[in-house]
């Protein structure tokens, strides 16, 4: 090895000064990209690669947060309705409380139907599709309106509306309205 090093040594002394400089800018340019290459390319690599996981992770916290504001929205709706179906006091039939209710709104019951519904184990559903022939859309809304503002939780689950084949501007009105009561 050591010989090796005085060869070396030897040759340099051979050398010209400028063909000297020349090597001595060659060897620091060539240690400056092995040290780069070295320590601190695989450095900024984690560099940026940590900035990336954050970036990454902030967005799920992001979205996470607002999931639970979504959830958490959901709930309080939930426990609001499930309070109103509790609190429901109107124990009357539900055909008889929807013909009353299209009586007050001004609408003439073609028919009305109950359907199977489901049920869980907390609440029992009553659903009853309603039919509604030769309306205007104003007694309709009016209707639709009693109907979702009513003391009796309803949910409207279903809704076609027809124009008339005769070229008037009355409609067919069909839909389906359900009712929960606790178990």
């Amino acid at each position: 090895m050591k010989d090796r090093w005085e060869q070396i040594r030897a040759s340099w002394k051979n050398l010209a000064p400028r063909e000297r400089l020349l090597l001595s800018i060659v060897g620091v340019f060539g240690g400056l990209l092995a040290l780069y290459f070295v320590a601190l390319n695989p450095f900024l690599t984690a560099q940026s690669r940590a900035s990336e996981s954050a970036l990454t992770a902030d967005s799920q916290l992001a979205a996470m947060i607002r999931l639970r504001r979504e959830y958490d929205t959901a709930q309080a709706q939930l426990a609001a309705v499930e309070d109103q179906i509790r609190g429901n006091q109107d124990r009357r039939n539900v055909l008889t409380l929807l013909e009353a209710l299209a009586k007050e709104s001004g609408v003439s019951v073609e028919s009305m139907k109950d359907r199977r519904a489901g049920s869980n184990e907390a609440y029992r559903e009553q659903r009853v599709e309603v039919s509604l022939k030769k309306i205007t859309l104003e007694q309709a809304v009016r209707y639709l309106h009693s109907i979702e503002s009513a003391e009796r939780p309803f949910s409207i689950k279903s809704l076609r509306m027809k124009n008339r084949a005769d070229g008037s501007k009355l409609l067919d009105v069909t839909f389906a309205v359900s009712s929960f009561e606790p178990i």
